[in-house]
């Protein structure tokens, strides 16, 4: 489950209530993405608050857009954060779309590169590794919980990207916009493909995709007022183009559905990623998962 952080004016207080109701479970997971020029919480402070709200859910930073960082600093805080969770960080890093972002941080937007991306990945794994990054008396600490430090999954669509990545990351963080199960079914493919190629085992394969639950045409609804606040860098035309078809938007039987159609194809997460910050909607998807738990 994927905490509302991209909603408007969302508090602490709701953030922490979502956080302990996706503690208590069924989730596996507990995810959040990155933007810059936008009004969400900081990826890395959150990420603080979220080791001491929790104490058993799995805590995935979707997508960290790496060349928006100090590397060095990155690995520290997330390492720290590793620690401070006991072990339950997973960091997805991508290139990110908005130069934006890019340019508000004053980072290069020609950094914006699956070389440059491989170059951050490998700087968090030599500080994780207790490998000296300048002539200190010390190296960068501390150590991660995990050893050799947080799974890493790259933020992909693409099948460059997902091969590029194969000899760095642990597995896939995607997005699906439109469900469809056979484009998901081809990427995981490439996956397999790329990580047997590169002499490792099989990749973490999770997706990601909106939700909307109660009546068709009320979620539908409520998805459409989600995308035009959060897809922000489009017309509204375009918007409103996508949203009819973007994500899903109907009924818990029908959320059921898609989510046992993705198991089918080999998925091992699906990251629900909210479309208002409606406590009953996080409720209605947790007995959803609940009751595919129970069913097997």
């Amino acid at each position: 489950m994927t905490l509302p952080v991209m909603e408007s004016d969302v508090s602490a207080q709701t953030l922490r209530r979502w956080a302990a109701t996706v503690d208590e479970g069924p989730f596996s997971s507990l995810c959040w993405g990155e933007r810059i020029a936008f009004a969400n919480p900081d990826s890395l402070t959150l990420l603080g608050a979220l080791s001491g709200w929790t104490e058993r859910v799995r805590l995935v930073a979707t997508v960290i857009v790496a060349q928006l960082h100090d590397p060095v600093l990155l690995a520290k805080a997330l390492a720290t954060a590793d620690q401070f969770s006991s072990g339950r960080l997973t960091v997805g890093l991508g290139v990110g779309g908005r130069h934006e972002d890019y340019r508000a941080v004053g980072a290069d937007p020609a950094t914006q590169t699956r070389a440059v991306l491989a170059e951050r990945a490998a700087t968090l794994k030599a500080v994780w590794a207790g490998r000296r990054v300048t002539d200190a008396v010390e190296p960068v600490g501390p150590a991660p919980a995990q050893p050799g430090g947080p799974p890493l999954l790259v933020g992909a669509t693409g099948e460059k990207t997902l091969r590029s990545a194969a000899g760095w990351a642990d597995g896939l963080a995607g997005i699906t916009l439109d469900l469809d199960r056979e484009k998901q079914r081809a990427l995981f493919e490439v996956a397999h493909s790329a990580w047997s190629a590169a002499g490792k085992d099989k990749p973490h394969l999770a997706t990601s995709f909106w939700y909307a639950l109660g009546e068709p045409d009320a979620a539908r609804a409520q998805m459409h007022r989600h995308l035009r606040h959060y897809i922000n860098w489009l017309p509204r035309s375009a918007v409103d183009e996508l949203a009819p078809h973007t994500g899903f938007a109907g009924t818990d039987e029908d959320l059921a559905a898609v989510l046992r159609g993705f198991a089918d194809i080999g998925t091992d997460e699906v990251y629900l990623i909210p479309t208002s910050d409606d406590i009953t909607q996080l409720q209605r998807a947790a007995a959803v998962v609940a009751d595919l738990a129970a069913t097997g």
